[in-house]
């Protein structure tokens, strides 16, 4: 299963509600685990932004890739928060996609993939 993308007929997409229950957390817990404040997850002005919409996709994006692997949604945001990259000096994919790195990232994944990375 993977995680809500959507809130079905809302304009403003991505719903950090919707993804904060899949992964039995909080709307604050999903802002820190993406670099945006809190405000751009609450207000509704703001969670519709640009800015907004494309840091939560990437997240859920990363997170819907490698779910597979790790069995669930739940142990895939751990991945994501807690297991160093290699090759990106102890950072995470969670502080990657915080500094708007989330292509990386999904390189990484792909070259995991490919067998590159054991």
């Amino acid at each position: 299963m993977n995680i809500p993308l959507l809130r079905m007929g809302d304009p403003q997409g991505f719903s950090p509600r919707l993804i904060a229950e899949e992964l039995r957390t909080t709307v604050d817990d999903v802002a820190r685990s993406t670099g945006l404040g809190r405000d751009a997850l609450v207000r509704k002005d703001r969670v519709g932004s640009p800015r907004t919409q494309t840091r939560l996709r990437e997240m859920v994006e990363i997170l819907n890739r490698v779910a597979p692997r790790f069995g669930s949604e739940l142990m895939a945001y751990a991945w994501y928060r807690s297991e160093p990259l290699p090759g990106f000096g102890g950072m995470t994919a969670m502080h990657l996609v915080r500094e708007g790195r989330a292509a990386e990232v999904a390189d990484y994944i792909d070259a995991v993939d490919a067998g590159l990375y054991a």
